[in-house]
């Protein structure tokens, strides 16, 4: 006689023809690759920045070659890039060559005014009792060096930020000359069907990038000339280096605007008391000039981000990046706003998350119908049989 075996014929949980099995390993892998994919950018953040600072280079010389592209729509692509190029090598080498050595003086010059303004002021501080003695202040400005972020301690020193630049440099160079290609390889990583949403969002990211960028070179050519000016007009010394420190840190929305401010302040009170009144005057006039005239004709053309935003995201990314981070705020910013926007398109495209409402009779306030009456296969409560 032989014995009876009970053969189960369901599938184990460790085999994968169960459909329960496949969805909870889904459901894993996807969490899993999250979390594979947060640690990576914590540990390549640095390369990450280097590479969207050459994005950002790029798309400098991007809009570049399609200004020039209206202005010289026979010449190719690649000749118009190559005379962006050499127009800003040129900006860049004849500045330096006129003004080379009165910029050195005066470089020098404001480094010996500034800490000169600095001990005074902390020695007036000293005296009402405000500010600790020289020893506990140099404690805090200790802690306060330390308390840089990582990527500012790994490319502060001078090779590290030489080699930086130069690969921003190369990367731009490179996504400037073939854009089509890189964007071809982004595609490709996209499923098939999602590919033509994907490339419109890529090319509104790209214009809007574009055009911020636009915004704020105009921006910078327009404070640092008219900083120059204006106090040189008002007998404030090292006008040439105030302005070209303004034009450079208008690249910072807010924060660069402060610190050029403060410098201005510090060299015109360092000359005297109308000179510095007179620097008082000329930045709140230029920065009202930039604010209510320059950037709202930019802002129609590009994206307008909220001052609080712009601020609070400049304030977490030099905290988490340092000075790059700092730099980069704003168009990451831009971009990630794009890609809500695009997403808040598609989604209100296919209908997600809209409800149709009708109005009861007898009360005043819209209420939700019913799923029946939504699908047309039931009367409303209030229909007559």
């Amino acid at each position: 006689m032989s014995d009876e075996v009970s053969v189960v014929q369901e599938p184990g949980p460790n085999e994968l023809r169960d459909p329960v099995m496949r969805a909870e390993l889904r459901r894993a892998s996807v969490w899993f690759g999250l979390g594979i994919g947060v640690a990576l950018i914590v540990l390549l953040i640095q390369p990450l920045l280097i590479i969207f600072a050459g994005l950002v280079f790029a798309s400098m010389l991007d809009g570049g070659a399609r200004l020039l592209g209206r202005a010289l729509p026979f010449l190719p692509r690649g000749v118009r890039l190559l005379m962006v190029v050499l127009l800003v090598i040129a900006f860049i080498g004849g500045t330096f060559y006129l003004t080379g050595v009165q910029i050195a003086a005066q470089f020098e010059q404001l480094r010996a005014t500034l800490e000169a303004q600095a001990n005074q002021l902390i020695n007036y501080a000293s005296s009402l009792g405000l500010m600790p003695d020289r020893s506990g202040l140099a404690g805090l400005l200790q802690q306060g060096l330390g308390s840089i972020g990582r990527l500012t301690s790994a490319v502060g020193s001078v090779v590290g930020t030489v080699a930086s630049l130069i690969m921003v440099v190369v990367i731009g160079l490179f996504v400037a000359m073939e854009p089509r290609l890189y964007e071809r390889g982004l595609q490709w990583m996209v499923p098939l069907g999602a590919r033509d949403e994907f490339a419109v969002t890529l090319g509104r990211m790209a214009r809007t990038m574009r055009m911020l960028l636009a915004g704020r070179l105009l921006g910078m050519l327009v404070e640092g000339i008219l900083i120059w000016f204006f106090l040189s007009m008002a007998g404030v010394p090292m006008a040439l280096v105030l302005g070209l420190i303004t034009g450079i840190l208008a690249f910072i929305p807010n924060i660069g605007a402060f610190v050029s401010g403060v410098l201005m302040v510090a060299v015109g009170f360092s000359a005297g008391h109308e000179q510095g009144i007179w620097a008082i005057i000329i930045y709140f006039g230029v920065q009202n000039f930039d604010g209510y005239v320059v950037i709202p004709l930019v802002a129609k053309r590009t994206v307008d981000m909220p001052p609080a935003l712009t601020l609070s995201s400049q304030i977490l990314a030099s905290t988490l990046f340092g000075v790059i981070g700092l730099a980069l705020a704003d168009p990451m910013v831009a971009m990630i706003k794009v890609a809500l926007e695009r997403e808040s398109e598609l989604a209100a495209k296919a209908g997600v998350g809209k409800r149709r409402w009708r109005r009861h009779p007898d009360d005043p306030v819209a209420v939700p119908a019913p799923p029946d009456a939504e699908s047309g296969t039931g009367q409303a409560p209030d229909a007559q049989p």
